[in-house]
């Protein structure tokens, strides 16, 4: 659905090479995934471009929405779920941390506080979790801790499948957690070392330590490089993950 940065990329105002670039896959809206099994459907975070996400993928239902963590770039496409509410005349759990919950009912009291009960809002309920295994419809699902700076939020591991964003560092015991994949897909900023996402090397580093098959790197910045040429640069089995991939994946326990 997207794999860019908080900016995504073009960045409003850039002339990089990046941001200028006419290769579709360095055209990067915020950073989100779409999964299905059966016919269970949910979304991993919701940012500020699922509007168009949903449009451009021919995307019409979610059965629910995954949250890895309150900032902006993952929360704030919130108020675009109402015409899933409308059309189908559902609700929309949103699962997350405690933490995540009570920072949407601050941020979006027109939506959870009843003394602003009206038709034209999002109907959504707000399910708690932890790092307990929860179940979605067919779809058994292992929240993963990781670090984003000092912030502790959720990776999701499906089967042979796990996405991690916006992670700094994960702790020994969810590393062993995530042996066995197939598919992981995980953040890299850009080159330089920040304080609270993976670089590039140190995305290396953490791929070689869960050692899956096959790596896909995300929530990219425009200063990681051009993708035809950040390609060359990878291992065999790590590729940039791009708008609109599509990858079929064992979702078993």
């Amino acid at each position: 659905m997207g794999s860019g940065t908080s900016q995504g990329v073009p960045v409003i105002g850039c002339a990089c090479k990046v941001c200028r670039s006419a290769d579709a896959r360095d055209k990067r809206l915020r950073t989100s995934i779409y999964v299905t099994n059966g016919d269970t459907a949910i979304t991993v975070d919701i940012g500020p471009d699922f509007r168009q996400q949903m449009l451009v993928n021919g995307i019409s239902d979610i059965d629910a929405v995954l949250l890895t963590h309150e900032h902006d770039d993952h929360v704030s496409g919130l108020d675009d779920i109402r015409p899933i509410n409308f059309r189908l005349k559902k609700n929309i759990p949103l699962y997350g941390l405690p933490r995540v919950l009570d920072d949407l009912r601050a941020r979006y009291r027109y939506v959870f506080d009843t003394t602003y009960d009206y038709s034209g809002k999002p109907r959504i309920d707000l399910v708690e979790i932890n790092t307990a295994p929860l179940q979605i419809g067919s779809l058994k699902i292992q929240p993963i801790e990781v670090m984003h700076g000092n912030l502790d939020i959720l990776g999701y591991r499906f089967g042979n499948f796990a996405y991690i964003t916006d992670a700094k560092t994960i702790d020994e015991v969810w590393i062993e957690r995530l042996q066995g994949l197939d598919v992981l897909i995980l953040n890299a900023l850009h080159r330089p070392r920040h304080y609270s996402h993976l670089n590039l090397e140190e995305a290396i580093e953490m791929i070689d330590r869960i050692k899956p098959q096959q790596t896909y790197l995300t929530h990219l910045s425009h200063h990681m490089g051009l993708a035809a040429d950040v390609e060359l640069e990878l291992p065999a089995d790590v590729a940039l993950a791009y708008d609109g991939l599509q990858l079929e994946i064992g979702l078993g326990a």
